[in-house]
């Protein structure tokens, strides 16, 4: 790879890994975020619809595409330090380091068939759980949407995330305790986004993580 082809693969993707992690909102947008808990009291409480019917499938086949790389990849961009990239498709990431939010390890990320897997792609607000509390009423195209929404997704442990399934929060936390009023929050964000509810066990576990260790927190934009 050409020193000119590098620096564009790097100006493209850092450019990308802003867009990302901001979700293009301006300055003024950031500033009037507002907290989770004020969020979180406009989500509907509902029981689980059944789960008929559900399928990987009704979010789309797999990851959606930009360009010649996959939503995976920009998450890896976007969540990993110490990149580096494959020659082609130019925006593969090959390795990296991720400092693992669930479980506050260090893991090494090597592109490979028996590597890979030790770290993730999470969807934070699982597709199932999803499907149970309002998605399966949305359209298909927005169910891409939300499969594929960053605000969605976090790069992390793999056995971690397996661990985890399609759990809400009233049954499942990140081990890391430290994390749980991002991870919470996070979570209120994509639910109001996309107009999900949640149960009355799972409003109530989360009002109570941000009401009693972090009022003040905010939602990430997205």
């Amino acid at each position: 790879m050409t020193a000119l082809s590098s620096f564009f693969i790097s100006s493209v993707t850092a450019s990308f890994a802003l867009l990302l992690v901001f979700g293009g909102v301006t300055e003024a947008q950031a500033v009037s975020t507002p907290k989770a808990l004020t969020v979180l009291k406009t989500i509907v409480v509902k029981g689980r619809a059944p789960k008929t019917g559900y399928a990987r499938s009704q979010f789309g086949d797999g990851w959606g595409s930009i360009g010649d790389c996959d939503t995976r990849n920009f998450i890896l961009i976007r969540d990993l330090k110490n990149i580096t990239y494959r020659s082609s498709p130019a925006c593969t990431v090959a390795t990296g380091t991720l400092r693992d939010p669930y479980t506050a390890k260090t893991i090494s990320f090597v592109r490979g068939v028996s590597t890979s897997l030790a770290v993730q792609i999470d969807h934070v607000v699982p597709l199932s759980d999803a499907w149970q509390k309002g998605a399966q009423k949305l359209s298909y195209s927005t169910r891409m949407a939300f499969a594929n929404d960053p605000l969605n997704l976090l790069a992390v442990d793999g056995p971690t995330n397996g661990a985890k399934s399609d759990s809400d929060a009233a049954t499942w936390l990140p081990p890391n305790r430290g994390y749980w009023c991002p991870y919470v929050a996070r979570q209120v964000a994509v639910k109001s986004k996309y107009k999900l509810w949640m149960t009355s066990a799972e409003k109530s576990q989360i009002s109570q993580i941000l009401t009693s260790k972090c009022p003040g927190q905010l939602v990430p934009k997205g």
